[in-house]
């Protein structure tokens, strides 16, 4: 395993692994409990929107989890000024992740007041019980004309490119998928690439917030490990 980019909103590295295993962790981050609003109590609403549609809102915006906390947090909102309604305003036993996140606008006079009770879930329940996105491709290499070794060394310098004969190389294997690009660079000249896929994966995974993108992956090969075994245990009983 070979890290490309890591920080808590993002970690990117290359592996030797089955697309099948990956497709299954990436479906298994949605059984990573994460805290969400649940229910939202609305006591006063003059905006333009249902309350239904401000319940959606809010539910979907992501929750910070302090292992500090109460196991359950509460939040409120009560807003009667003109102009945005972020979620910088929701106040409580924990904060949102994300400040400027729009929940409704008010004109003068106007206000929006509510109550919100919070839960663990998953995103299996519902999509804001999701931790954040998994995805993957195949590392590629590119073989082209060598004609354009100076267009593709100016938008990929970060690329491994090796040259025989009259072709180059251009290895994928960054963040940046660059596939393609090489191709357009290609077919914009009347030419055509070559591309051959290895095995080795480029995996992404993005977090929303809630938890480091690393322990999201963690936990998600967790999950999948505590469901194999169950379905071990089962098996054996038969």
């Amino acid at each position: 395993m070979k890290i490309i980019e890591k920080n808590d909103d993002v970690v990117v590295f290359e592996a030797k692994m089955e697309d099948s295993l990956a497709n299954a962790l990436r479906r298994y981050l949605n059984h990573v409990p994460v805290l969400a609003v649940d229910d939202i109590t609305i006591s006063k609403n003059d905006s333009p929107l249902y309350d239904e549609v401000i319940a959606h809102r809010v539910g979907l915006i992501p929750l910070k989890m302090d292992k500090s906390s109460k196991k359950e947090p509460k939040l409120k909102l009560s807003v009667d000024k003109e102009g945005m309604v972020y979620s910088k305003e929701i106040k409580g036993d924990t904060k949102p992740v994300y400040d400027g996140m729009p929940i409704t606008y008010l004109n003068s006079n106007q206000e929006l007041e509510f109550e919100g009770t919070t839960k663990m879930g998953t995103g299996v329940e519902h999509p804001k019980f999701s931790p954040g996105l998994m995805f993957y491709r195949n590392v590629a290499e590119i073989t082209v004309d060598k004609e354009f070794l100076g267009k593709i060394k100016e938008l990929c310098p970060d690329n491994e490119i090796s040259e025989k004969g009259n072709k180059i190389t251009i290895v994928d294997d960054k963040k940046k998928e660059i596939v393609d690009l090489c191709e357009g660079i290609c077919n914009q000249n009347g030419k055509k690439a070559e591309v051959e896929f290895r095995d080795d994966l480029i995996i992404t995974v993005e977090s929303f917030g809630q938890i480091p993108s690393e322990e999201i992956f963690k936990k998600s090969t967790e999950e999948l490990k505590a469901s194999l075994s169950e379905v071990s245990k089962r098996i054996g009983k038969e």
